[in-house]
């Protein structure tokens, strides 16, 4: 009759299929649960369907088996349909026979009270009640016998410990070149080299793989699947195909449990052993595409949704919560189960009610953060609530455009605020504009989102489009008298207008913002009037007045928004600097430096940090400047205010020319002109004396040749060229292996290429240039990336800056 628990007197594992692949990553987890038998009676092993549990059972199961006599055994519970049948099963894979008149579980404990060994009960989901059951029984009667489950749920039985298994590890954000050090990236190559001994993870393939792993959630069975179709479509293929993964991920290993040969059956294992109310949950939280409260859960999928979640938690179908950024504690369904759920909800027609339920909760928290970010004290807590917020935010936009116009106009007006702190307002321009486009002409929300277009327009350089924005909401309010909208877009057009070189007209409508700010005791309003009119007389050269001015601005703190305040505190240290005070601007600009990083607020801070500059290099800390730039030029590239970046580059200027670095200081002083001039933007006179005298003593020791030559360099780049050139000159970074060759090995018409893209050019507008087709342009590309190791755009615009073919 074979060997069986009751007989055998020898240890080992019994009843485990023989391992036919190796076991990748879970080093931690294999450890720890065999660390937990040595505690405890009963350990689970919980995780969702296809996270890998019955794996790491029979791994731990064969270490730790010979620390019991008679050893380890497995009773697979898969296949058992009936709960009244556990018992007979765990019996006929320990070998114990039935008794006349015994039940079958009294017999099994009969048995075991004489042994010592480790029962393995493999996915006990289905049967959670009758597999709770008998191990409560086993535990009582036998003292020696410890079991080792896994479920996607707990038993719930007393002296159990829970074991949560988690998806492997994945690649880093920048880990993408190496993604071998990952355990994910790692199961994916050991896998696809057995259906193709081509295979290898090395700098090409594994940025692809990283992808691929993370958007399959780093689960095991749906990186095998996907490793199984490696040799037919590659792994580019696979990544583009993933958005149909339940079709795609089918059809893996033939010997495999049928709930096992594709991602949709291990899903849907899981579903079917929810009650409708509970599937009914599932399917409404799938159209989160982020963490969710407890309070959103409810929201969307109704009254009483909470309590389901938690259940959800416990059948592994949902990830255990999370403090978010705002601290309140958050769910996540990974994305195979979101995909899975998304598309039962579309199945049974839910989608539409769940979509427009999750408008609903979007539109009144971000309403909710609106209010709290035009206080200083409810700043930093309504941000960190939207930055949590960020994916269901984006996806309820998206969808209001298409199904609900007064909903993405809403939407979008109370998140511009946000996106002005976080630094993404200028990301955000065409989404605002086109919620704008879809709001009445003149209504309070048409008239918010036009201010912060118009404010998105001015930190892109683009003077007359704000100027615009602000002069509509003026025409369609009218003589409507002094409301904060209107208000709003006078202090705008003042800003505008003071760049622009219109002082005269910008002073005039700044008095008039003032007045009606007063008028309409609308603080934001009259500080941010005064801070537009210290700016105008800053502009004329007033000095004494622009100093008294900002003053008065930045006793204004009450009522007004966390950024109103800091830009009052910027604009008094740029006035007191301007003024020849730079001990009072050194210590404001320090203090605001401290409260946009304490906020992490960037809508601010590049301005800040090229303040620090010219203190930094009028005491001599030519370290600090270029520091301070640095970071200055990456927050300004990742925020898009190209505003910031023209003061940048004008700094930069004068850092090389204290680092007696003439050529590069000429030449982004001719940028900075040139682009200065495109954008609209005036020249002002404290400005002027800044690099009146370095630039002489620069154009001195160049000559006029070489002058002339700088400043021809520095008058064709492009933002995104000047840009590059900057960020060179700070921070060379690594170069590519064959840089060092330069463009020498290169055809003419591969210089020529190489130039164009560092201008900025697309291939589309190369290939019109040059009268070639788009696939020529990228074959060139590809065999000049190929020659010189620079793969990305901007390592291209470096070859050229630093072969000076621009």
């Amino acid at each position: 009759m074979g060997e069986s628990a009751a007989a055998t007197a020898d240890g080992g594992a019994h009843g485990f299929p023989a391992a036919l692949t190796s076991f990748i990553g879970r080093a931690g987890p294999a450890r720890e649960v065999a660390g937990l038998l040595g505690q405890y009676r009963l350990v689970t092993v919980t995780g969702p369907g296809g996270v890998g549990k019955t794996r790491l059972a029979g791994v731990v199961a064969r270490r730790v088996a010979a620390r019991f006599a008679d050893g380890a055994w497995l009773a697979e519970l898969a296949p058992v349909r009936d709960p009244a049948q556990v018992p007979g099963v765990v019996a006929a894979a320990l070998g114990v026979r039935e008794q006349p008149g015994v039940p079958v579980a009294e017999a099994v404990a009969r048995v075991l009270a004489r042994q010592q060994l480790l029962l393995v009960l493999d996915n006990c989901e289905h049967l959670i009640g009758a597999a709770a059951e008998l191990c409560a029984g086993l535990l009582a009667a036998c003292d020696d016998v410890r079991v080792l489950a896994t479920s996607r749920e707990p038993l719930a039985v007393a002296g159990e410990t829970r074991y949560r298994l988690g998806p492997l590890t994945l690649p880093g954000p920048g880990d993408l070149a190496d993604a071998g050090g990952s355990e994910a990236a790692a199961l994916f190559a050991d896998r696809a080299c057995q259906v193709d001994a081509q295979f290898t993870l090395d700098a090409e393939t594994g940025p692809a793989v990283a992808r691929l792993v993370t958007r399959l959630d780093g689960m095991p069975l749906a990186i095998e699947l996907a490793a199984a179709r490696v040799e037919a479509l590659g792994v580019a293929q696979l990544l583009d195909r993933l958005d149909d993964r339940f079709a795609l991920l089918a059809g893996g290993d033939r010997l495999a449990p049928g709930r096992h040969r594709s991602l949709a059956a291990t899903v849907e294992w899981s579903y079917r052993l929810l009650d409708d109310r509970e599937k009914r949950v599932f399917r409404a939280v799938s159209v989160f595409p982020g963490p969710f409260t407890l309070e959103a859960a409810e929201a969307v999928a109704g009254p009483g949704a909470g309590a389901v979640v938690l259940h959800l938690v416990d059948c592994s179908l949902l990830v255990p919560p999370r403090a978010g950024p705002d601290g309140r504690s958050r769910y996540v369904m990974l994305e195979t189960l979101r995909a899975y759920g998304a598309a039962l909800l579309a199945a049974a027609g839910e989608q539409d009610a769940a979509a427009a339920a999750l408008a609903r909760y979007a539109v009144e928290v971000a309403g909710q953060a609106a209010a709290g970010l035009q206080t200083i004290e409810g700043e930093l807590a309504a941000a960190r609530r939207l930055d949590a917020e960020d994916a269901t935010m984006a996806q309820v936009l998206a969808w209001a455009m298409d199904h609900d116009a007064d909903a993405a106009v809403r939407l979008a007006a109370a998140l511009a605020p946000w996106w002005f702190l976080r630094g993404r307002l200028a990301g955000q321009y065409p989404v605002l504009r086109e919620a704008a486009g879809r709001a009445e002409p003149g209504s309070d929300e048409w008239c918010t989102a036009q201010n912060w277009l118009g404010m998105a327009a001015s930190g892109q350089a683009d003077m007359a489009g704000a100027l615009g924005h602000y002069t509509v909401i003026c025409d369609a309010i009218g003589d409507r008298g002094a409301s904060p909208v209107l208000i709003n877009a006078l202090t705008g057009r003042s800003w505008n207008l003071t760049n622009m070189g219109r002082t005269a007209e910008a002073a005039e409508v700044a008095r008039s913002a003032l007045t009606l700010a007063r008028e309409a005791g609308y603080p934001r309003g009259e500080a941010l009037s005064l801070t537009s009119l210290s700016r105008t007389a800053l502009a004329a050269d007033d000095l004494g007045s622009a100093v008294r001015l900002a003053r008065q601005a930045g006793q204004i703190t009450a009522g007004i928004p966390g950024w109103v305040a800091r830009l009052c505190s910027s604009s008094l240290t740029e006035v007191l600097l301007a003024a020849g005070d730079a001990g009072a601007a050194e210590g404001m600009c320090a203090a605001g430096l401290a409260a946009s990083r304490d906020t992490g607020s960037e809508e601010n801070l590049a301005a800040l940090l090229n303040l620090m500059v010219v203190l930094d290099l009028r005491a001599g800390r030519t370290g600090d400047a270029a520091a301070h730039l640095q970071e200055a030029l990456q927050v300004e590239l990742r925020t898009g205010d190209w505003t910031d970046l023209l003061n940048g580059l004008d700094f930069y200027g004068l850092l090389c020319a204290a680092t007696g670095r003439c050529t590069e200081a000429v030449t982004l002083w001719a940028a900075h002109a040139a682009l200065s001039r495109h954008g609209g933007l005036s020249e002002w006179p404290a400005d002027t004396r800044l690099r009146e005298q370095p630039l002489s003593e620069a154009r001195r020791a160049l000559g006029p040749a070489l002058t002339r030559t700088a400043e021809d360099r520095g008058t064709a780049m492009s933002m995104a060229t000047a840009a590059e050139y900057a960020l060179l000159l700070t921070d060379p970074g690594p170069q590519p292996p064959t840089a060092a060759a330069g463009p020498g090995q290169l055809s003419a018409r591969e210089r020529e290429l190489v130039t164009l893209v560092a201008r900025g050019r697309t291939d589309a507008q190369i290939a019109a240039q040059l009268y070639i087709s788009i696939r020529t342009v990228r074959s060139h590309l590809d065999r000049i990336r190929d020659k010189t190791g620079c793969r990305r755009r901007a390592d291209l615009t470096r070859l050229a800056l630093a072969a000076e073919l621009i």
